[in-house]
């Protein structure tokens, strides 16, 4: 007999999320729903703005990827009036998108991923001198473990036990500790634990590195239309040495922690189906990103993968990329449209009676998905009619299957140290560690870019670009590129000087739309299904596949009623779910 789990919300991401399965007597799943639940307003308060104004509100979008929109909607609207910004700024930019990298992917894996994979409670359990002597086991060649000596994590496991012993794990508490699925020994528990620890002084770091340029984090100001306006920042020395600094002491933790554990999680999770089980979306999209010279990117690609096939890379056509809102809480878009011609116009339609397994087993009486009608506020982005998985692990496969030889050698070394073959890429294990790769592709190479613009600096002052907007003319542009949850996009229209039309087509928005006219789902519905549940009322693998992607649900659903329309109710309970 078929079985649906509700997860509402999926917490440990951005925004609100919920997400429904359909289960057989197996516990495997057949079906799979994706519904953003809450939604919120940029694009429409843009509508009669001054462009110029643009990047200072779409980086409201998010209180997590500021940096994305505001740098996207400034360089969108730079797109549309023909500027183009000298390389100090574009090379500066860059340096401020590695300090997002590093505080996004590692924040991410520790902060809201790594309870899906390491068990506290057996962490408690360990002895400290074997877990010190076993964390030297994951580092690169070259590299010490950091933060794993015997006595540091003897005191990591005296700080977590006055939790436990109080009754009360306080940020480690709701997990599913001791689940089936969790592998890691007491001490690969304790070797990530203590990393857990340490990332939350290493995201402190991170922020600084990008007020450097940025002048603050969150919400940075230091863009504008035509370049950037730190001036006095890129002249000062001592401002380039202390971010030098930042970024290096970042880059060795990436290879001293964040690469280590990842490693040492392809060790104890290789044969763990919900982890390894390849991904049904075998469809793979990404954007060229993070300008290192005058004509040179980090990731150079442009493109995408199909079916898995890392033999073959297709060039992106920009006039493929469309949006449709079939099962989207939207009217008058069910037919696929380019984002330059889109409309976003409201119609919640709700969920349905139904029923659903409860946290102790039980079948209750709840509200579900309407299959058949609208069930998310998220719009279905599509390529060519096809649906696309975005993200790091895009980035890196697409960039490998393009021959990117920095992300080839990177990608290599992983595969060699765990044994991994390729195809274990495309898995829950790969995803997560794409993310890891990704941020040490970056400390490995990011360099080049801050070296380019010291030197430039020698040369060449200028920091922004002349324009002039003439009010009497039509201007469309874009921002097209990947951001740390993948490619992103902004579209704008400007008309007699001010913006006509905007729409944002965010990583997330590829990654958790809803199915299609056609029937096609988006990559979080399809590559849950063939997932087998350990226990139904304990759907850990559910929340840790979905957590792979790092969800950021307020990206996706950035459009309001501007009349003030009553649109529904919700209520989110904190305590009810997963974690």
């Amino acid at each position: 007999m078929a079985k649906r789990v509700v997860i509402d919300p999926i917490t440990r991401i951005e925004g609100h999320l919920r997400v429904e399965v359909v289960v057989d007597e197996n516990n495997k799943i057949t079906n799979a729903f994706s519904s953003a639940t809450l939604w919120r307003g940029i694009e429409v308060i843009l509508k009669g703005r001054d462009p110029r104004d643009a990047g200072f509100m779409t980086q409201r979008i998010c209180g997590v990827c500021t940096y994305s929109h505001y740098k996207a909607g400034i360089t969108a609207v730079e797109d549309a009036l023909g500027i183009k910004p000298p390389l100090n700024a574009l090379l500066t930019r860059t340096l401020m998108d590695f300090a997002l990298f590093f505080h996004d992917h590692i924040v991410h894996f520790y902060q809201l991923h790594a309870l899906d994979w390491v068990d506290i409670i057996s962490a408690l359990k360990a002895d400290p001198k074997k877990a010190s002597e076993e964390a030297f086991k994951y580092v690169p060649k070259g590299y010490n473990p950091i933060a794993t000596g015997e006595d540091e994590l003897r005191e990591v496991q005296k700080r977590v036990s006055k939790f436990a012993e109080k009754g009360d794990l306080g940020p480690f508490k709701n997990g599913y500790w001791g689940h089936k699925t969790m592998k890691f020994t007491p001490e690969q528990n304790l070797i990530a634990l203590s990393h857990y620890l340490k990332t939350l002084e290493m995201q402190r770091i991170a922020a600084q590195m990008m007020a450097i340029f940025g002048g603050k984090n969150p919400h940075p100001q230091s863009l504008t239309v035509g370049g950037v306006t730190c001036v006095m920042d890129l002249q000062d020395p001592a401002r380039l040495g202390e971010y030098l600094t930042k970024f290096q002491e970042l880059a060795d933790y990436v290879n001293r922690a964040y690469y280590a554990d990842i490693v040492m999680a392809a060790s104890a999770y290789g044969t763990e189906p919900s982890v390894v089980q390849k991904t049904n979306l075998g469809n793979f999209l990404t954007y060229k990103t993070m300008q290192t010279g005058p004509n040179s990117w980090l990731f150079d690609a442009c493109g995408y993968i199909k079916n898995h096939d890392l033999t073959k890379f297709y060039e992106i056509d920009e006039s493929k990329i469309t949006e449709e809102a079939t099962h989207s809480w939207y009217k008058n878009l069910d037919n696929p449209t380019h984002p330059y011609d889109e409309t976003t116009e409201p119609e919640y339609t709700g969920y349905v009676e139904g029923e659903s397994v409860d946290g102790q087993g039980n079948i209750v009486k709840t509200k579900v998905v309407n299959e058949k009608g609208k069930y998310s506020w998220i719009k279905s982005p599509r390529y060519n009619e096809e649906p696309m998985e975005v993200g790091p692990l895009a980035c890196m496969v697409v960039n490998y299957a393009a021959g990117n030889k920095k992300v080839q050698k990177v990608v290599n070394e992983f595969l060699a140290q765990t044994g991994l073959p390729a195809e274990a890429l495309f898995t829950v294990l790969g995803r997560t560690a794409a993310r890891m790769l990704q941020t040490k592709t970056i400390a490995d190479y990011g360099l080049e870019a801050f070296n380019n613009l010291v030197e430039n600096l020698k040369k060449d002052q200028t920091t922004v670009a002349p324009y002039v907007i003439d009010e009497t003319k039509e201007y469309k542009g874009r921002f097209i590129g990947d951001v740390p949850r993948g490619m992103l996009s902004h579209w704008c229209r400007i008309k007699n000087g001010k913006i006509e039309n905007w729409q944002a087509v965010v990583p997330s928005t590829w990654n958790a739309g809803p199915e299609d006219g056609r029937g096609k789902k988006g990559a979080y519905e399809a590559n849950l299904i063939g997932m087998t549940l350990a226990d139904p009322a304990k759907p850990l693998e559910v929340i840790r596949s979905i957590h792979s992607y790092d969800p950021c649900i307020a990206c996706a659903v950035h459009v309001m009623d501007v009349k003030g329309k009553k649109l529904g109710e919700f209520k989110v309970d904190p305590l009810y779910g997963a974690c």
